[in-house]
């Protein structure tokens, strides 16, 4: 067994603290944002940061598996985990600031399995997950983007 990493990170444009708040609101506003590959996502407990535990499926490659994540913060307002209760699976958001807007980085690792499965899975789950990263990350600035219109004007 060999740990399997995959990354992608995107610049949103929308002020760090706010786009963190986003990703950390497993209820109002983190369903908004989900790519096409998520389906039946629901908030167990919590609901907003450490502790929220979330269920939802991911179809990827033609196979659809079922996550039960239970959300971290190491890092209050920077740094979010979340964690599949069932398997090693651990994904990171990193929301770092840059002016008015924030670079946003999904990293996930997990252990892959062994033998010909796992060689296909090391082969081609970092690229399919990439792609998924690239959606969720381009329709997390566009999230942001359609709520900075909607807000009042001071």
């Amino acid at each position: 067994m060999a740990t399997i990493n995959v990354s992608a990170e995107g610049l949103v444009n929308a002020p760090a603290a706010t786009v963190y708040g986003y990703v950390a609101d497993m209820r109002e506003h983190h369903p908004h944002f989900l790519p096409d590959a998520f389906s039946d996502f629901e908030v167990e407990s919590g609901g907003v940061g450490s502790g929220t535990i979330t269920r939802f499926k991911v179809t990827a490659g033609g196979r659809t598996r079922p996550y039960r994540m239970q959300v971290a913060e190491p890092e209050p307002g920077r740094v979010m985990t979340e964690s599949d209760t069932e398997s090693s699976l651990v994904t990171t958001w990193t929301v770092e600031p840059e002016g008015d807007r924030c670079r946003v980085r999904i990293a996930t690792t997990w252990e892959g399995a062994g033998g010909i499965g796992g060689f296909f899975e090391r082969t081609f789950a970092p690229r399919v997950m990439k792609g998924i990263y690239a959606q969720e990350l381009a329709a997390l600035n566009r999230y942001a983007q359609s709520r900075a219109a909607s807000a009042p004007a001071n």
